[in-house]
């Protein structure tokens, strides 16, 4: 694998990022401008496109009434590699030569858990009622949204059924940076930390009648 192949983790990008609006989370690059009105927004757009076009990499972009959302990634490798932090650079040259400003929206990724002893018993269920597809994950079959909107579905497998807590809970994926804070001032609106063993992957938290909640990190 070549140079501009090799998958980039957080902790190296972050330092090559700094002067720019991208932040790294869960294999992406993101970014979000706010423009005067939707002509400068549309300018925006077209100019990220030429150097898309001449970087032969291009982004997913989303066009707003003066705003810009954009995420790169390299999925020839499945995450974010030395061409999605060159193509961020050259967007934070463009938006800046427009007078464009950073949205200050930092991304987040929401999953739903399942608890169960067969997951190829109840993924059926699941996968007609809410309209999804299968797709191999990190946690063997998965469900996602074929439009690319609602949270991926996962299944947790359990050896002996759960009878002191509820049996579905949701995972948000946050910056890195961000995860203590969101931590904390869950606490503070009346959380209860069950687990931080596996911090700072990821911490377990419920609110005061049981539900839990998962903050998480993604390693690329």
């Amino acid at each position: 694998m070549n140079a501009h192949g090799a998958l980039l983790a957080p902790f190296t990008t972050k330092k090559q990022l700094a002067d720019t609006a991208f932040v790294h989370l869960d294999g992406c690059l993101h970014a979000s401008f706010r423009t005067k009105n939707f002509a400068s927004a549309l300018e925006l757009v077209n100019r990220v496109g030429e150097v898309a076009e001449q970087m032969n990499h291009h982004p997913d972009l989303r066009l707003g009434y003066g705003t810009v959302s954009l995420i790169l990634t390299s999925h020839d490798v499945g995450g974010v590699t030395a061409r999605d932090v060159a193509l961020a650079a050259r967007v934070q040259q463009i938006a800046d030569s427009l007078g464009a400003t950073a949205r200050h929206q930092q991304p987040a990724r929401y999953d739903i858990a399942i608890d169960c002893a067969d997951a190829d018993a109840v993924r059926p269920f699941w996968r007609v009622g809410l309209g999804y597809t299968e797709v191999a994950g990190d946690d063997g079959i998965e469900l996602v949204d074929p439009r690319g909107l609602a949270p991926k579905v996962w299944f947790q497998h359990m050896e002996i059924a759960r009878t002191d807590r509820n049996r579905i809970h949701l995972d948000v994926y946050v910056p890195s940076d961000d995860a203590e804070g969101r931590v904390a001032a869950m606490l503070l609106c009346g959380g209860v930390l069950l687990t931080d063993e596996h911090a700072p992957d990821w911490w377990v938290l419920a609110d005061v009648e049981g539900n839990e909640l998962c903050v998480c990190t993604a390693a690329f």
